[in-house]
């Protein structure tokens, strides 16, 4: 087995069984594990902007990426996007939306790291899984630059490959020979992207299977404070 099918033939599966079967077994057994453990309370120097930053951004991302990996091609062309144009909408999302996400990234590492309050109450997992996004993310923004020079040359075969490569896995008929034709730098960020599934139910990541989407629109909670109350007469 040659290591372009191991990797992209075959660990993809590992990681999808590890994310599925192991957030299944965290989430019936340890509930209680099952949160975001904001340290808000603790510091909340810049924690608004930051975390705007970084969550607005990868959730945009992550649409991004769904919408053009694995949404039919054919979706696309039958909406009037070339394929060309496709790819200059991906370069242009993925820099605006990667690099608000690497600047909110940043600012919260940093501040995980050298806020003394944060850092005491980090786990060696929180740092682990922060460092290894940005990392991941870094090295989607590194692809830009390759994904400029494939569409200046009018050439969308690498996206297109990508994107057919994706669904293989997704469809259960996996094709990692179209790996092969990628430049390097885009098989790293998807290696790196994949790893992130299969450390997820391990992780705080977990939160985002049952985040509050009602929130916006849920009942007011009253909140009563246990001091009496002086009287006015």
């Amino acid at each position: 087995m040659s290591l372009n099918t191991l990797f992209f033939g075959v660990y993809p599966y590992i990681c999808l069984t590890v994310f599925v079967i192991g957030s299944w077994i965290r989430y019936d057994n340890e509930q209680y594990t099952w949160k975001t453990d904001s340290s808000m309370l603790l510091s909340k120097d810049n924690m608004l902007l930051a975390s705007n930053l970084f969550h607005v951004g990868i959730l945009m991302l992550f649409l991004g990426h769904f919408a053009g990996m694995v949404l039919p091609h054919g979706l696309w062309v039958a909406l009037g996007v070339s394929d060309l144009a496709h790819q200059w909408l991906a370069i242009w999302a993925g820099l605006i939306f990667g690099t608000a996400c690497l600047v909110g990234g940043v600012m919260l590492w940093r501040r995980r790291m050298f806020n003394p309050r944060i850092r005491k109450n980090s786990r060696r997992a929180d740092i682990f899984v922060l460092s290894w996004l940005l990392l991941t993310l870094i090295l989607g923004l590194l692809t830009i630059p390759f994904s400029i020079g494939h569409a200046n040359k009018g050439d969308p075969s690498v996206m297109l490959a990508l994107g057919e490569w994706v669904r293989s896995i997704l469809v259960l008929n996996p094709k990692p020979e179209l790996m092969a034709q990628a430049d390097p730098i885009f098989r790293a960020h998807i290696f790196f992207g994949l790893t992130v599934f299969l450390i997820f139910p391990f992780t705080r990541l977990v939160h985002i299977l049952t985040a509050p989407f009602n929130y916006a629109v849920r009942a007011y909670q009253i909140v009563r404070t246990k001091r009496p109350v002086k009287s006015s007469i």
